[in-house]
C-alpha cells in the first residue's frame, strides 16, 4: 500500500484501534477523515491532529452511511482509500438465550456496517488510479472467543466476504486488505493494562509497517500460530484457547 498522498476515511476513527492508525496515517501526511456517533471523540481526535477531519455517523443506520459517503465524495473527491474499522464486543453465552437486540446491533455494525460502506463507496473508488479498502476483522476470525460467539462469527463472516471482495475487483484499480488484530489494550472492550494485551502503540507501528508492503492480510507476528489454526484439527487448540480465557477472562 502507497503510505502517503492517500485521502482515507476510517469509520470508527474516534477512539481505539481506528484512532490510532488514524494518527499514523496523519503524521505521513494523508488527508484522514474519521466518523463515528460519539462525537466528542470525533472532536478530541481532530483537535489533537489538525487537518483532519471528522463526520457523525451511525453505521448501524444505512441512511446515515448513505448520507456522509456522498457528503465524503462531494467534499473530497481524492478519496481513495476505506478503512471499515467500526465495530463492537459484547460478550454473550451461546448456551443461554442470547438478547435479540444486541445480536442484531453487533451483526449490523460488524458485518453488514462495512458491506454497507463500501456499497456506498465503491463506485468513486473504482475510479480513482489506485484505490484501497481495508477490512478490520479480528484473530477471532480464526479461533473464537467463545464467549463472544456472535461478535467471533461477524468477524469470520467478514474474513470470508474480504476474499471473495478482493476476489471480484482483482481487474480494477482497487486493492483489498484485512487487518485482523489480536487482543489490544483500548476501550473496545475495556482499557485495562492487562498483560496479555498488546499496547495501541506497538500494535500500530507492526501493522503500518506490514500495510506498507504487499501483503493483503495484515496480522502481528504474535498471532501467526493462531492465524494458521484453522483446518481439519482446529478444535483442539480452540478449546484450549477458550479454556485459559475462562480461566483468566478478558477484565470487563
Amino acid at each position: 500500500m502507497k503510505m502517503s498522498g492517500n485521502t482515507i476515511f476510517i469509520t470508527g476513527g474516534g477512539s481505539g484501534i481506528g484512532r490510532g492508525l488514524a494518527e499514523a496515517f496523519h503524521k505521513l501526511g494523508n488527508q484522514v477523515i474519521i466518523s463515528g456517533r460519539r462525537k466528542a471523540n470525533l472532536d478530541e481526535t481532530i483537535g489533537a491532529n489538525p487537518g483532519m477531519a471528522a463526520y457523525e455517523m451511525d453505521i448501524t443506520d444505512p441512511a446515515s452511511i448513505e448520507q456522509v459517503a456522498a457528503k465524503i465524495i462531494a467534499d473530497y473527491p481524492a478519496l481513495n482509500v476505506l478503512f471499515n474499522n467500526a465495530g463492537i464486543m459484547p460478550f454473550d453465552d451461546a448456551a443461554k438465550a442470547i438478547d435479540g437486540k444486541m445480536m442484531q446491533i453487533i451483526v449490523t455494525t460488524n458485518f453488514l456496517g462495512p458491506i454497507r460502506m463500501t456499497s456506498a463507496l465503491i463506485e468513486h473508488l473504482k475510479k480513482q488510479p489506485s484505490a484501497v479498502i481495508i477490512n478490520n476483522t479480528s484473530v477471532l476470525a480464526y479461533v473464537p472467543l467463545a464467549y463472544n460467539a456472535v461478535y467471533s462469527a461477524t468477524k469470520a463472516a467478514l474474513h470470508s466476504f474480504t476474499m471473495s471482495q478482493r476476489f471480484t475487483l482483482r481487474d480494477t484499480s482497487v486493492k483489498v486488505h484485512e487487518i485482523a488484530p489480536p487482543w489490544v489494550d483500548t476501550d473496545l472492550v475495556k482499557k485495562s493494562g492487562d498483560p496479555r494485551a498488546m499496547p495501541l502503540d506497538v500494535f500500530v507501528k507492526e501493522t503500518m509497517e506490514k500495510l506498507a508492503t504487499d501483503r493483503e492480510d495484515i496480522y502481528v507476528d504474535a498471532i501467526q500460530m493462531l492465524r494458521d489454526n484453522p483446518g481439519s484439527n482446529e478444535h483442539e487448540f480452540f478449546f484450549q484457547f477458550n479454556e485459559v480465557m475462562v480461566k483468566e477472562p478478558i477484565p470487563v
